[in-house]
């Protein structure tokens, strides 16, 4: 009986989570308050265009409408194979949240500079699930103060691993 070698995704992070897209410069431009899973209602061809990896979180936003979550101006580009029941790219998808997550989100974002943002896209379990956070937008200031912080700490970092190296020898 031969073993047979199964590849571990590259994208799986070993909890089930294979990461699709992420908003990376979400977390430099805004302080996060909070953030939530949540399910996307998606059509057949933009799952199909997801299981590929295409998808751009970049301009994308939450709008808490008539009780609802939308998530709107999240590029899932067209699926190459479809026919004439391709979707449109750039449509507004709806985002399954429990009522008092809606409820809440929908008061804190009505708060002076409150927003929701998509931070990363992924499926979990074959599953498509978004990481929304309910976010306050930073100051030019904040910006430098977080990247001087991430700076100390990253030549800490590597001041006691160096110092950790020179103990071992």
């Amino acid at each position: 009986m031969a073993k047979a070698n199964k590849k571990k995704d590259k994208k799986d992070d070993g909890s089930g989570r294979k990461l699709i897209a992420q908003h990376k410069k979400a977390r430099h431009d805004y302080l996060i308050l909070d953030t939530y899973e949540c399910g996307l209602v998606l059509t057949g061809t933009e799952v199909k265009s997801l299981r590929q990896g295409r998808a751009s979180l970049v301009d994308g936003f939450v709008q808490i409408d008539r009780g609802e979550a939308w998530l709107h101006n999240v590029h899932i580009p067209e699926y190459a194979q479809g026919t004439w029941t391709n979707h449109s790219a750039r449509r507004k998808r709806k985002l399954l949240l429990h009522r008092m997550e809606i409820d809440k989100l929908e008061s804190k974002s009505q708060e002076t500079s409150h927003t929701i943002v998509p931070l990363s896209l992924y499926f979990k379990n074959g599953r498509a699930k978004v990481e929304i956070a309910l976010a306050k937008g930073k100051k030019e200031y904040d910006k430098r103060q977080t990247l001087r912080e991430q700076q100390d700490r990253r030549e800490a970092d590597r001041a006691i691993s160096a110092a950790k190296r020179r103990e071992r020898a």
